[in-house]
């Protein structure tokens, strides 16, 4: 009769498998990166404003239906959390509404900056 591997074998196995696991779901933050539109422009937000409207820079546009506002933590906004002054990248459809707006964190600020130069 096969009495077929040993149960020590399995419980070795499983702790290396455990601690690959654990160290891919805490590592994984560290190589992600947000992809940033690359045809996107860059603006500061001014004022808040009615509803569909935006401002960015001096300029009040008008979100897309169907836009999209991305916060620092790349979670969706509504256009009420945007704040007044941040920096953001958006992205312009072709009727000129605004069709994605993505605010910054200061780490994204700085690497364009030096991209710029």
């Amino acid at each position: 009769m096969f009495a077929g591997p040993c149960p020590s074998c399995y419980r070795e196995t499983m702790r290396k498998l455990m601690l690959l696991l654990a160290f891919l779901v805490f590592a994984a933050p560290v190589w992600a990166q947000r992809a940033l539109p690359a045809e996107a422009k860059r603006g500061t937000t001014g004022e808040r404003q009615m509803f569909p409207m935006v401002q960015i820079g001096s300029e009040v546009l008008r979100i897309a239906p169907g836009g999209i506002i991305v916060n620092s933590n790349n979670l969706s906004i509504t256009q009420g959390q945007l704040l007044p002054g941040s920096e953001v990248l958006y992205q312009l459809d072709r009727n000129g509404e605004v069709l994605r707006i993505v605010i910054l964190t200061p780490e994204e600020q700085a690497r364009l900056n030096s991209a710029k130069k």
